[in-house]
């Protein structure tokens, strides 16, 4: 690990204004908190359920409390507009709750008979597991894997992505306001660069990862020679087919919203739309409409839809993506142009005519860009759907609920997958995707047990 004195700043990508500047801890820094981490777990996993709920629960209360700073930080650190910034504050409320109340039974010993006296699987927590997690959802991408390991027994190590340094130490201020052992959850504030030596440390047993392909190759195979175990969620290019006999002005309304959350900066955010030629044009139309309607500004207000993308580095890629679709073929329906003035600032755009030759097609496009796909048939839509490498999210528009129900159950290739309605997380359901976009999954009972020990226990 490195000793050198390096610094971290923030910036705020509407203004483009330095907000912080962050020490990285030292080696001596980071070896104390794995060692506090470890040591934490250790008294944490002998307390019963009932035990570690009440903390979970005043971690609720805290990020509701706090909802207003939490979103304003956001805003400021990485552009999300103040209003989805408190709604996500809320959303890990909601994370922290259920598996409060739902841990216990989440984790309950699992009887299998046998011919002996007593045979029964025993969840028991694995150690401190390193978190590696995003800027996009600094709060719910912590939380929600987070909420699940601590009910667990388990301690967490979180390695957060640097434009969102604050959002981290303030997490931590959270947890240890809500009475979680100090260093249980503890922050480190390094780069990228150094997440390879913390996983090369014995008392970190496991790895999480939320981020890009490369990212989560470059963890899963570094934990994989140490044999530690990995839950990767990865990007997506998420299919919204539109079938002829869907409700259009639901559907274009649901893809606009779908697709400008968070300023497009979400895995899970509708990206390609696969409308079938018989409604083609009625539903370009409508989604150009709907994407127009939103409103890209300062984040800070409460009336902004639209904020600036995370950085300029992202929002200039992004650009190119759809600059250079255009130039093979696809037109511009609405918005491509960057914006005059300061900021990482990209406006609502709808691209029709789109095909496979073009980047907006095969790439994983991170921000507000729409990308309409004409298939001939349902059996064209299905096929363009899956003709990705990604498999995270899908959704599927028709008026009948039981072929809705089919093509997204049998035909999609996704891990998520809705019919007539946006792709979204819920601590009740398991979240997680295949192919390029990860393995494993997060929240409800499949997510907290990711991160246990299936102890087989037989009693002659």
């Amino acid at each position: 690990m490195s000793k050198t004195g390096r610094t971290i700043e923030t910036v705020n990508p509407a203004t483009g204004e330095p907000l912080a500047t962050y020490q990285e801890h030292t080696e001596s820094e980071v070896t104390a908190r794995i060692e506090l981490a470890h040591s934490r777990y250790r008294e944490w996993s002998r307390l019963d359920y009932p035990e570690r709920a009440p903390v979970l629960l005043r971690m609720a209360d805290l990020l509701e409390h706090r909802k207003d700073e939490l979103a304003e930080l956001m805003a400021r650190e990485m552009g999300k507009p103040v209003r989805e910034g408190r709604s996500e504050a809320a959303k890990c409320a909601w994370v922290c709750r259920h598996y409060a109340e739902n841990a216990a039974g989440y984790l309950e010993d699992k009887p299998i008979p046998t011919e002996r006296s007593a045979s029964y699987v025993a969840y028991r927590p694995l150690g401190v597991i390193l978190a590696v997690m995003p800027w996009n959802f600094p709060l719910w991408q912590v939380f929600r894997f987070s909420a699940p390991a601590l009910m667990a027994g388990n301690g967490v190590l979180l390695k957060h992505a640097s434009n969102v340094t604050g959002c981290a130490l303030a997490i931590e201020r959270i947890v240890e306001d809500a009475g979680l052992p100090t260093g249980l959850l503890g922050v480190l504030v390094i780069g990228s660069d150094r997440v390879s030596s913390v996983l090369e440390d014995s008392r970190v047993v496991a790895a999480t990862l939320t981020g890009s392909g490369p990212a989560g190759a470059a963890v899963a195979a570094k934990a994989g020679s140490l044999l530690k175990k990995t839950v990767l969620e990865l990007g997506g290019s998420d299919p919204y087919l539109v079938l002829e006999d869907a409700d259009l002005d639901l559907a274009a309304d649901t893809c606009a919203a779908s697709r400008l959350i968070n300023g497009g900066q979400s895995c899970i955010a509708a990206k390609r739309f696969i409308v079938v030629d018989a409604v083609h044009d009625q539903f370009v139309e409508k989604l150009a409409t709907a994407m127009a309607a939103r409103k890209l500004g300062d984040p800070l207000a409460d009336d902004t839809d639209i904020g600036p993308q995370a950085r300029l580095d992202l929002r200039d890629e992004l650009h190119r993506q759809v600059l250079a679709s255009v130039a093979v073929g696809a037109e511009l329906v609405l918005g491509g142009e960057l914006p005059a003035g300061p900021g990482a600032f990209y406006p609502a755009t709808v691209l029709s005519g789109v095909n496979s030759e073009m980047p907006v097609y095969s790439e994983e496009t991170f921000g507000p860009v729409a990308a309409v796909i004409r298939a001939d048939d349902e059996a064209s839509a299905v096929a363009i759907a899956n003709d990705t490498e990604y498999g995270l999210g899908a959704a599927v528009f028709t008026r009948d609920i039981q072929r809705g129900r089919r093509i997204a159950a049998d035909r999609l290739e996704a891990g998520c997958c809705f019919v007539n309605s946006p792709v979204g997380s819920d601590p009740r359901l398991p979240f997680g995707g295949v192919k390029r976009s990860g393995y494993g999954r997060e929240l409800a009972g499949e997510g907290i047990r990711e991160f246990v020990n299936a102890k087989t226990v037989v009693v002659a």
